[in-house]
């Protein structure tokens, strides 16, 4: 989906784009329907597929912690690392919307990407 920087979920793509443009995808999903609001990919990776499967990552994070009694827990990130890339689901407000990047572990510091994301809240709340 391509994005327009008139929206706030355009503006923060552009924004993490500006900070990272060695990034393989990034997206800003509604977190309870799994609709991608905008993205950006500079590979072959769809970013609207990952963020329909990343809704469900969300959504099952959420039950195992209702069903642990986490209470007064919220999710910030949740990480998955594979061979060659980071993924992070970074939530923001309140757990509505999240936004999902993968990068290139070799090309990007884990605690800069995450730092990025979370500059994106004010944007998008």
């Amino acid at each position: 989906m391509p994005y327009s920087t008139s929206s706030p979920a355009g503006q923060a793509i552009q924004n993490i784009l500006d900070d990272l443009p060695q990034l393989i995808a990034v997206a800003v999903v509604d977190a309870q329907s799994g609709l991608t609001l905008a993205s950006h990919s500079n590979t072959s990776l769809n970013p609207e597929t990952a963020a329909a499967y990343n809704t469900e990552v969300v959504k099952q994070k959420q039950k195992a912690m209702a069903a642990l009694k986490l209470t007064g827990e919220t999710i910030d990130d949740i990480l998955i690392t594979l061979t060659n890339q980071i993924h992070i689901i970074n939530l923001i407000d309140g757990g509505k919307k999240f936004i999902y990047l993968a990068v290139n572990s070799r090309d990007t510091n884990l605690a800069i990407a995450r730092d990025v994301l979370r500059q994106q809240a004010d944007v998008l709340a």
